[in-house]
């Protein structure tokens, strides 16, 4: 398997905006975490966090292609095929069969909405922000409206409620608040 380090080049590489990087160092996390809970591969997870989004540069204004141009970068890499296939599916390009797709999917969108609801927080820190004021926000359906509700609200389907994802998620990119730089 691709090593953190190799994904981590393969992302300064191919990503030069910084808030995208780090929105990818938050999904990374995120998946670390959730595959802790699960009892899964956290290295794993987290190469699929940290590289699902390698190619949106390139396809920001072509989602028809986004995750398949990165599937393609990542053949010439050791990545295994169920990462490859988290990736495909977390923009909708595959059905969700795998515990690892669904987790991918519902990261993404949250990561998000947790870094806006910091942003709007009156202190603008990770740390300062609570489950409560997540979910305030995430009742708010104007803000962050870029945030899919129904896509956060599918990791219901691993057995985890929403407010367990989001301790998990927010606990995580905490961790890294310094790296996030909030």
């Amino acid at each position: 398997m691709i090593k953190r380090e190799d994904a981590l080049n393969l992302v300064k590489d191919n990503v030069k905006n910084k808030n995208l990087v780090k929105h990818m160092l938050a999904c990374e996390a995120c998946m670390e975490k959730l595959a802790e809970h699960f009892d899964k591969d956290t290295a794993r997870w987290g190469i699929a966090g940290l590289l699902h989004d390698l190619d949106y540069p390139e396809t920001a204004d072509n989602p028809d292609r986004h995750g398949y141009e990165t599937v393609e970068k990542l053949k010439e890499h050791d990545v295994d095929e169920g990462i490859l296939n988290a990736i495909l599916a977390h923009p909708g390009h595959k059905d969700r069969e795998t515990l690892i797709e669904q987790c991918l999917y519902s990261v993404d969108p949250l990561t998000g909405l947790i870094v806006a609801s910091t942003l709007m927080h009156p202190e603008k820190k990770l740390d300062s922000v609570d489950r409560s004021f997540v979910m305030r926000r995430f009742d708010e359906k104007r803000f962050a409206a870029g945030a899919d509700r129904d896509q956060i609200r599918a990791i219901e389907s691993t057995g985890l409620t929403l407010e367990e994802f989001v301790d998990i998620c927010l606990g995580a990119m905490q961790g890294i608040s310094g790296e996030l730089g909030l």
